[in-house]
């Protein structure tokens, strides 16, 4: 069994973007993602400072604008085209969860296809089923599991893949990141009838839930590859994965550990979009 280091690949992936990033600033171009937080949620804190200092790490600017829970959708809006309209300003990055009076839909479709470096847009995400040369900017967590698998080399083509969660973030834009690579994709959901049927046929695993211990040893083949992308809080404090890593570790060939798998991932592919959205508005190939 190995480990698929999430932390390891993401180094390495930021080390070759803060390359990219040297020659922009050469070229006059300094990127820049401006980042929009309302409230105080802890997660959402904690995201937003692991992406500050991924963009410090790579040299890519950093512009944050805070709003309180009583924030409307209008004001969000009208601050996400004030953005579109910079020039200076290559990502625009909404940070959710957003209050329940705010229209979250609305927020998201305001922002410019070409500075959506989440990849939620549905003009993105619907590049994105096309085929993966018009993936341009796809959604972060999805692209940090393609990026994992591609840096171990562990080719999906003609793999039987089952990923557990249908989340318009995460479940459905992966399926189809894995169809466009030729895998062999189910999706798996909530309402799914007997789930271990298909996770025992899968050489590789993505489970994308949210629920402590939902795959066991059991519901898994010898040799499978789990990507476990679920982030839960035990009371403890502890953090851990959708997988019962123990017993999943025993059968697995690789395993994704939580956290360090593909948490880490999911950062590093929005500095990858950053860049290349820098890139793309300026004309460079």
């Amino acid at each position: 069994m190995e480990i698929l280091d999430g932390r390891k690949v993401s180094k390495e992936i930021l080390l070759e973007l803060a390359g990219e990033v040297d020659l922009l600033v050469q070229n006059g171009i300094e990127p820049k993602l401006a980042v929009i937080l309302v409230g105080n949620n802890p997660a959402s804190l904690s995201y937003i400072r692991q992406k500050q200092k991924s963009c410090n790490a790579i040299g890519v600017q950093w512009e944050q604008f805070d709003y309180g829970e009583d924030v409307t959708t209008e004001e969000l809006i009208k601050r996400v085209e004030q953005l579109n309209d910079d020039d200076s300003v290559h990502g625009i990055l909404v940070q959710l969860p957003l209050p329940a009076h705010v229209y979250t839909p609305d927020v998201i479709r305001a922002i410019d296809p070409k500075k959506d470096v989440d990849g939620f847009t549905a003009y993105n995400l619907g590049k994105m089923f096309l085929s993966k040369d018009f993936e341009d900017l796809a959604s972060c967590t999805p692209l940090g599991v393609i990026r994992l698998l591609e840096r171990y080399n562990i080719d999906v083509k003609g793999k039987e893949v089952v990923v557990v969660g249908h989340s318009n973030i995460v479940g459905k834009p992966l399926a189809a990141m894995l169809l466009n690579r030729d895998a062999t994709v189910t999706v798996c959901h909530v309402h799914t009838k007997d789930l271990a049927s298909h996770t025992k046929r899968a050489d590789i695993l993505c489970v994308a839930v949210g629920k402590v211990n939902l795959i066991t040893e059991d519901m898994v083949k010898d040799g499978v590859v789990v990507v476990d992308i679920g982030i839960n809080r035990l009371e403890n404090g502890n953090l851990v994965g959708d997988t019962d890593f123990e017993g999943v570790s025993k059968k697995a060939s690789y395993i994704t550990p939580v956290p360090g798998g593909a948490g880490p991932m999911t950062v590093t592919c929005l500095m990858e979009n950053t860049v290349r959205a820098a890139k793309r508005l300026n004309n460079i190939t």
